[in-house]
Order: C-alpha cells, then sequence, then structure tokens
C-alpha cells in the first residue's frame, strides 16, 4: 500500500526555477514555497537561477530572508534550458524539481510529484493534458493551439500528454545519467525525458495559471528555437536516420527548385538544352547550401570550395547510379518497361542513397576529435 502524500517521509528535494525578470512574482512564488514546505514539513531548497536580469532581484532575494533560498546571476550561456540544468547541478538534495517563476505551476502540487516519484517512475510532469488537468480559461486560442501543435511534434520522443510541461521532478541520479546535455530553448524538460532514457513516467494532474505579473517570454524566435531543439533531439536519439531524411527533405525541395527554374526559364523562351543545365546546377547549388547548414551542420567549419565539388561529384555519381538502376529495371522486367515511372523511383532511391552515402561520409564527414594527451 502507497503512503498518503501527507504522511510520506519525503526525500530532500531542490526545487530549481529559472528566472528573467521575474523579481515581482519571486516574493509570492517563495511565500507559496514556504507554507507548502512548512505544512509538509519537507528538507527544501530553491535554487532561483537568473539570466543576469538587472531588475533588482538580488535585494528582493536578500530581502525575503530565507536561508533555504538561493539565488545565482548567470552572466554567460544564458537561456532557460541552459539555466536549469545549471540550477541541477549545484542543487544539493536528493530530488530535483524544475518550476516556473510566472505562478503558473502550483507549488502546492510539489508533494504530489514527491509522491508519484516514490512509486519508481523515472520523470514525473505535473500535467495540463491529462484528466484532472485543467489551463487557465484566460489562455488565448493561440496558446493553446501553440502548445498542441508543440505536444505533436514531440510525439517521435514521448508518449506524454503534456511533455512541454515546464513543472517536473526526476532523482539526482536519473538527471545524473543523462548524455550530452545541450538545451535550446525554453523545453528542458523534453531535453531531459529523452537524453536521461527515462522509461517509466509519471503525469499528476494541475492547473495551469497564467502569469498575472510581468511578461510572457514566448517569442517567435523562442519557437523557432524549440524546431531547432526538436531537429538536435533527432538527430540525438535516431543518429543516421536522422541525417538520411534531412538529406531527402532537401532533396524533394530541390527538386521544386529545379522544376521552377526550368519553368521560368521557359516563359523566356530560353533554350531548353540551356535551361535544364541551369536549373539542375540551381537545385544542385541549393541542396547544398541547405545540407551544409542543416543536415551535415557538423562540418560547415570545413572549405566551402571543396565541399561544393564534393557534393556535385558525389551529385554526378547519383545520378548516374539513378540512369543505370532505371535502364536496367526496364530491360529485365516488362511490367517496369510499361510503366517506366516505378522503375525511375528506384533509380531515384538507389542515386539517393549513394549520394547520401558519399557526401556523409566523404563531403561532409565529421572532424576527427584531437586524441586526449
Amino acid at each position: 500500500m502507497t503512503t498518503s502524500a501527507q504522511s510520506a517521509p519525503f526525500p530532500s528535494v531542490s526545487v530549481v526555477v529559472p528566472t528573467y525578470r521575474e523579481a515581482d512574482n519571486i516574493p509570492l512564488l517563495v511565500d507559496r514555497i514556504a507554507r507548502m514546505r512548512d505544512e509538509r514539513h519537507l528538507d527544501l531548497e530553491l535554487l532561483i537561477m537568473d539570466d543576469d536580469s538587472n531588475d533588482g532581484i538580488e535585494d528582493v532575494v536578500r530581502g525575503l530572508q530565507r536561508p533555504w533560498v538561493r539565488l545565482t546571476v548567470r552572466k554567460e550561456n544564458r537561456g532557460l534550458g541552459p539555466a536549469v540544468v545549471d540550477g541541477m547541478r549545484l542543487a544539493r538534495n536528493d530530488v530535483l524539481v524544475c518550476m516556473d517563476a510566472d505562478l503558473s505551476h502550483p507549488p502546492e502540487a510539489i508533494p504530489e510529484l514527491l509522491e508519484a516519484l516514490s512509486q519508481d517512475y523515472d520523470f514525473v510532469i505535473g500535467s495540463r493534458y491529462v484528466q484532472g488537468g485543467t489551463t487557465d480559461e484566460r489562455w488565448s486560442l493561440f496558446r493553446r493551439l501553440n502548445s498542441r501543435v508543440a505536444t505533436l511534434l514531440a510525439r517521435p520522443f514521448t508518449c506524454a500528454n503534456d511533455p512541454m510541461s515546464g513543472f517536473f521532478a526526476l532523482r539526482r541520479e536519473t538527471f545524473a545519467a543523462a548524455q550530452d546535455l545541450n538545451p535550446i530553448g525554453y523545453k528542458i524538460g523534453l531535453e531531459l525525458l529523452v537524453k536521461s532514457r527515462c522509461e517509466f513516467i509519471k503525469e499528476v494532474p494541475i492547473h495551469f495559471t497564467d502569469r498575472r505579473l510581468g511578461e510572457s517570454k514566448l517569442t517567435l524566435a523562442e519557437q523557432l528555437r524549440y524546431l531547432q531543439h526538436l531537429r538536435r533531439l533527432f538527430i540525438y536519439r535516431y543518429g543516421g536516420w536522422a541525417h538520411f531524411s534531412q538529406f531527402a527533405v532537401v532533396g524533394g525541395l530541390g527538386t521544386l527548385v529545379n522544376l521552377a527554374v526550368l519553368t521560368v526559364l521557359d516563359l523566356l523562351n530560353v533554350p531548353l538544352a540551356i535551361a535544364v543545365a541551369v536549373a539542375i546546377f540551381g537545385a544542385m547549388v541549393f541542396n547544398f547550401a541547405l545540407n551544409r547548414r542543416f543536415t551535415f551542420s557538423y562540418a560547415r567549419q570545413a572549405s566551402l570550395p571543396r565541399q561544393f565539388l564534393g557534393f556535385a561529384g558525389a551529385s554526378s555519381v547519383g545520378a548516374l547510379a539513378n540512369y543505370a538502376v532505371t535502364l536496367a529495371l526496364i530491360r529485365q522486367s516488362a511490367f517496369l518497361a510499361r510503366l517506366p515511372q516505378a522503375a525511375a523511383l528506384f533509380g531515384i532511391a538507389a542515386g539517393m542513397l549513394i549520394n547520401f552515402g558519399i557526401s556523409r561520409y566523404l563531403v561532409f564527414r565529421k572532424p576527427r576529435r584531437p586524441k586526449p594527451v
């Protein structure tokens, strides 16, 4: 039988709160945490990780006179994700809890997160999207839609209903097991879920309250950083398949560029032989630029001219493979001879695989790490 949340002997807990211009909310947040801390007799410390707000937060924390509240003003590598990681590394206690400073997350729910964590779960989320969870009625349609889309985009990594939540708990050893933490943007919970390899996840329903003081940090730039974060996680989780899928998407976009350029040149009455060559070259430059920027971004420091020549050579080899496979299938299969488009699809696939292999392992090969001295 599980001990009730009112009487459970909770482990020591460190609550990490990243802040940027949240000085007005800190006294209210600390007061609510203090009441919960005293009522539940928790061994609790609060770590406020401030990104050099210059909003008087140092004076605010000093005036609270709470020895269990620690403020760290971060001057470098600022951002919500890095702030949480740094806070968890500074934490002294057994369980790590992350929550926002804007009072959107109820501190009173912390014991419920600790209780769930004691039931052998790896990661516990304060969730808006499980039965009993709710969001503030003042939340705009845009915010709701944005949250749902972001959750849908996270499906390749977790089946959690609310992986976007910034209110979660995990054990110190789970955090310590995380590999290659490299958070970008504000969705640190998803980063930890993936890189701590959490398998047993529990979601505790909470009421998510819209902020009353200060300004939201959810900007277009943050949303674009979230997409970049998803890309990093995709590469981390799926490795070579992630690179190949990006390569394939770029190839598809390059095909559209090829067709668009060819159409425009044809409308301008450019001789067809020249138009086709220009369209192919334009698509090749487009593909090279996107693959260098995204698919093989780890190799951007290498010589650009050398890489372009290598990519052009790889594309030529891929094109020859495409041509050879397509013709071979047409000659060997009566069915494909009647449907050459199907044979062409096989040829395209073969050419793309060869092009990808040469591009990844020769043209955009990863730089060698220096051997440890």
